[in-house]
């Protein structure tokens, strides 16, 4: 029966090639630790704009369907006016309030994408942050 290959991450071959080496004043652990982090850091921020997405497309869904129903409504209630201007005033009314309807559901999809993406971005800026503190502390150990 043919050998199985080693079916090691590439964070633990990196850090057998550390141990490897033996170079002096290289802290291998600490440098698998940082890239550990920021790939954490890179799938939190994956996952935020992810759930953003989807909550995003589910409002979106939401308001087609909020949309159809009313158009179905307003079928539904239809009555030939008696007169031409009383079905002008319909249905301009009917079109301020699409109108209004779409300016409205345009600015909650705007802000939604907006914290969604502030989200992802957040997570990142922080991950950058602590990574110099890391690297300035390890300076400094020097």
């Amino acid at each position: 029966m043919a050998k199985q290959p080693d079916s090691d991450s590439f964070l633990d071959m990196f850090s057998r090639f550390g141990r490897d080496l033996k170079m002096p004043n290289v802290d291998v652990e600490a440098i698998i630790s940082h890239h550990r982090k920021n790939l954490e850091a890179l799938e939190k921020s994956a996952r935020a704009g992810a759930a953003g997405a989807s909550s995003l497309l589910t409002r979106q869904r939401e308001m087609v369907q909020e949309a159809l129903r009313e158009i179905t409504d307003l079928a539904q209630n239809y009555r030939a006016p008696g007169n031409p201007q009383e079905l002008m005033t319909r249905q301009a009314e009917f079109a301020r309030k699409s109108f209004e309807t779409a300016l409205k559901n345009a600015g909650e999809v705007a802000e939604m994408a907006r914290k969604s993406g502030t989200e992802s971005i957040e997570i990142l800026r922080e991950r950058i942050k602590d990574a110099m503190a890391e690297i300035r502390s390890g300076y400094e150990k020097k």
